[in-house]
């Protein structure tokens, strides 16, 4: 992170490498568009790359990213609402993270149809094992606002009879 901050242009590569596939994967389980994920997932990397002055090295650079990315892709999911984009397609597979278990394509679609706020915390708590106050902060909520979210999303996902 020093040598990032110190505009090393091998460990800001190293940085990337290192952020990508999680960026990508959390961006692609909000928005669920392949090319839409790749562009927030690469504009939310840059940016994080941009403002690294601003970033404490005290604390862990994957939550601070994942909060830029997780709300970049909620507002793109916001503004493909409001134009009246159909562009989900939850038979798409995940993008794959390095191994870990991708949901199957009922479970993408049940998160697919959640709205981006509910969608969001559900990524981010079951897909990506941030706690509930972990996202509390990385979205700058309340916490009893994300558990709300959780709640309702999770409620929705179980009434498609997916929920375990």
């Amino acid at each position: 992170m020093r040598g990032a901050q110190g505009g090393s242009r091998a460990a800001l590569e190293e940085l990337f490498q290192l952020h990508w596939s999680r960026a990508h994967r959390a961006a692609y389980l909000v928005v669920h568009d392949a090319a839409a994920a790749e562009d927030i997932a690469q504009e939310s990397l840059l940016a994080a790359i941009r403002n690294l002055d601003r970033f404490d090295r005290r604390r862990p650079f994957a939550p601070w990213l994942h909060r830029i990315v997780v709300n970049r892709a909620i507002d793109h999911s916001r503004a493909r609402a409001l134009r009246a984009e159909t562009g989900l397609d939850p038979t798409l597979p995940a993008p794959d993270a390095g191994g870990d278990g991708a949901p199957d394509g009922s479970l993408l679609a049940a998160i697919a149809a959640l709205p981006p706020e509910q969608r969001a915390v559900i990524v981010l708590r079951h897909l990506l094992d941030y706690t509930p106050g972990e996202i509390a902060e990385l979205l700058g909520l309340p916490r009893g606002t994300v558990n709300s979210r959780l709640r309702r999303g999770l409620d929705s996902i179980g009434e498609a009879g997916l929920e375990g």
